[in-house]
Formats: C-alpha cells, structure tokens, sequence
C-alpha cells in the first residue's frame, strides 16, 4: 500500500483546491481506492448517491498528477486518464461488439474499441475504464474473465485483448444487487457511507 503521509497530503492539498471539506474519513476511503488499484485490476466503489464516490477517484486522479509532478522518481504516482462508459445507455453488443446481422462483418462494441487502444499505448501513464451506473448480471458476466487473474477481455469475434499493467477497470455503482458472487468476489470494493 501507500505510505499514507505523502499521498494523504496531496488528496488533502487536492480537497482544498476543490473547495471541499477535508473530512479524514474521506480522505481514509480515498487512500484505500488506492490501495485496491495497486492490489487489484478491478475495483468497485459502492455507495448511495451523495456520498462521494465520484469526488473519491477524481480527487485520487489529480492527487497521483501532483504527486507525479513532485515526485517524478517514484513509478507509484503516475498521471491518470479516465475513459468513462455508462453501461445503462449500451447494450450488450454496444458495449462489446457484435457480428453485423446483414455484412457478417464484426462491429467492435465500446468497451472493446477503449480497451484496444488503452492496452496498445505503452506509456507509464494510467488508464482507467470507468463504468459509471449499475452493475448488471446481463454485462457484468462477461467481465468476469477481464476481472480475474487472466485479465482478458474476450470478445464473440474470438478476440481476446490481454489487459496491460497500467489498466485497470473502475466500477462506480449504488450496489451490488445485480452482481453475482462470482463477480464481486473477484473485485476490490470500497464502501462509501453517507
């Protein structure tokens, strides 16, 4: 994990800047979203609407840009990029691909086209899929193999893009109602309270 002193005083730093409250409970949740990427490739922050789930990784994000400015040496901070899919407005076949019914000809979906590309550049940055709404059985199922230790996201087409070390998959969701064990037990969680 981190050290805890250097992170904590830049999401502090970072809070201010925001023009919000530094409440160290807070503060504790965000570190510990830092703690799970490093642990994990697949992490879920659980929590009602309201209680900062957004604020936790955004904060987190420029927190690791300024610790990377300060401290350019130490390969833990790195710059962050997020590429945020809204898995309630796709379906299935939008979200992985699919053969086209009239051409046969395969359509990527957008979670395939994002993780293409963020596991193509070789860059130390960070790259982060976000899925921001509800976790569902019907899509999240498909993920399993992307969650677990093989890190591959298999597409119909037979497709298989191997996740590189610097992506990871961030899941900002209400609950897990719709999850299956299998899914959340591959995952990091980190619970937020209102």
């Amino acid at each position: 994990g981190s050290d805890g002193g250097t992170l904590r005083r830049a999401i502090e730093e970072e809070l201010r800047a925001g023009n919000l409250q530094v409440v160290p409970e807070f503060v504790v949740k965000i570190i510990q979203v830092f703690d799970c990427k490093v642990a994990r490739h697949g992490n879920m922050i659980v929590g009602r609407t309201g209680s900062g789930k957004s604020e936790a990784w955004k904060a987190l994000c420029r927190a690791l840009a300024r610790l990377k400015k300060e401290e350019p040496e130490d390969d833990r901070y790195q710059k962050v990029h997020v590429h945020t899919i809204n898995p309630l407005a796709l379906s299935n076949d939008e979200l992985y691909g699919s053969f086209d019914e009239g051409t046969h000809e395969w359509q990527d979906g957008v979670l395939a086209r994002i993780m293409r590309t963020v596991c193509k550049d070789e860059s130390p940055d960070q790259k982060w899929i976000l899925f921001d709404g509800p976790v569902d059985t019907l899509w999240i199922e498909s993920m399993n193999t992307t969650l677990d230790d093989n890190k591959l996201l298999t597409l119909l087409s037979g497709e298989r893009i191997a996740m590189t070390p610097q992506v990871s998959l961030l899941f900002e969701v209400e609950d897990l109602s719709q999850a299956s064990p299998a899914t959340v037990s591959r995952a990091g969680m980190i619970y937020l309270n209102v």
